[in-house]
């Protein structure tokens, strides 16, 4: 009898080698001897289980990590990952959209996007550099000229495939051919709450959207954004999404840009905002490390062929898509905690929030977006102090 990794599973050699459960966006640390095995398991040979201490190999079969059977798939790179290493990518394929969100912080856009072979590299090299998680985004992705072509490619891909979406071109038929892991739905609210920001109708078709995608079996998420039109709608929106089976709900204050400068009545203080974070729930969509700011293990493809360190930075790009995302990723300085001024006076909160968005807190204390010195203090408080020490 022979083992081998299974469908779901992918060896990722990151600051440390790895297995990860790409379905259930699980990431499991190897030492040397689970290593070397595993590393059997991905091969066409499979795994002796003689050569496997019995305890390891009982916990891969219970979790779903090993199985009996040939592999019909590809086996991708493994390639030692820099350090840090770029775990997750939002790929912003367009910036067109099919709605003028009146909080986008992309404010007006040119329609542009990326080529088929432009996502067709991007996708190798982020494979190459040991990625776990593609953010598919736009604009509205289903927008882009090519998109059934993309999606027709990411199934040769064995990282975890998010596809970002208003859900107004979504129904049934296309669910099954998008070839992702996840479908993360914008809900800014319930009817009323959603469709002052989206428009008349949205929401009903969204919703329509976002349950045809749970009945077929589709691992669905939601982003809502914190706006002054849905204030009183949260606890309406918990209960409807923990109804629903919603695995994560993302909930967000926008930043004060693009439409939102626009539009003083949707705005809503730092202060008042941070009272409506306790309502998301699941694991969210990037992770962050001990000691370090947000976004250390994130970077932004952009549909005008740049990256940066985040979508929100798209003015302040590290480099071109055409010299590689290896190359562009070297040029984005992790941001240590030591260096925010919030350490300064011991913020009881800094490990919680980690500095919060530094985007974010350039704009709250008029240093620039994400400066390096740039203060967390007024952040953290408005964000997370009440939450933590006065719920």
């Amino acid at each position: 009898m022979r083992y081998y990794l299974s469908p779901r599973s992918v060896l990722r050699w990151l600051e440390m080698p790895c297995v990860y459960d790409r379905v259930n966006d699980e990431l499991y640390e190897l030492d040397e001897r689970a290593f070397e095995f595993l590393r059997e398991c991905a091969s066409a040979r499979g795994g002796d289980p003689q050569a496997a201490d019995r305890d390891f190999l009982d916990y891969c079969l219970g979790e779903g990590l090993l199985t009996e059977e040939l592999p019909r798939h590809a086996v991708p790179p493994l390639i030692k990952s820099p350090e840090p290493s770029l775990r997750y990518l939002e790929l912003q394929i367009t910036n067109r959209c099919n709605l003028k969100c009146r909080h986008c912080y992309l404010g007006k856009t040119r329609g542009r996007e990326l080529t088929v072979g432009q996502i067709e590299t991007v996708l190798v090299q982020f494979e190459e550099m040991q990625g776990l998680r593609l953010l598919i985004s736009g604009g509205e992705p289903l927008m882009h000229s090519g998109f059934d072509e993309i999606a027709a490619q990411l199934s040769a891909y064995r990282f975890r495939k998010v596809l970002f979406t208003n859900g107004l071109l979504l129904d049934r038929t296309r669910i099954g051919s998008l070839n992702v892991d996840e479908i993360q739905f914008s809900v800014d609210g319930l009817e009323e709450g959603h469709e002052i920001l989206r428009g008349k109708g949205t929401y009903r078709t969204v919703m329509r959207a976002l349950e045809e995608a749970l009945s077929e079996g589709a691992a669905v998420s939601v982003a809502t954004m914190i706006h002054g039109g849905n204030l009183r709608e949260f606890k309406g929106m918990e209960l409807l999404f923990r109804g629903l089976g919603i695995r994560d709900w993302t909930v967000d204050a926008p930043c004060l840009s693009g439409n939102l400068s626009e539009n003083p009545l949707l705005q809503v203080s730092p202060e008042v905002a941070g009272t409506f974070l306790r309502y998301g729930f699941g694991e969210g969509l990037h992770g962050g490390g001990e000691g370090y700011a947000c976004g250390l293990h994130l970077m932004a493809a952009l549909a005008d062929g740049k990256a940066a360190k985040c979508s929100f930075f798209a003015l302040s790009p590290v480099g071109s898509l055409h010299e590689g995302l290896r190359a562009c990723w070297a040029r984005v300085r992790p941001m240590p905690l030591s260096r925010l001024r919030c350490t300064d006076i011991s913020c009881p909160v800094l490990d919680s929030c980690r500095g919060g968005c530094r985007y974010r807190a350039g704009l709250i204390d008029g240093e620039g977006a994400g400066g390096a010195l740039s203060t967390a203090r007024d952040y953290c408080k408005c964000y997370e102090y009440d939450i933590i020490h006065k719920a």
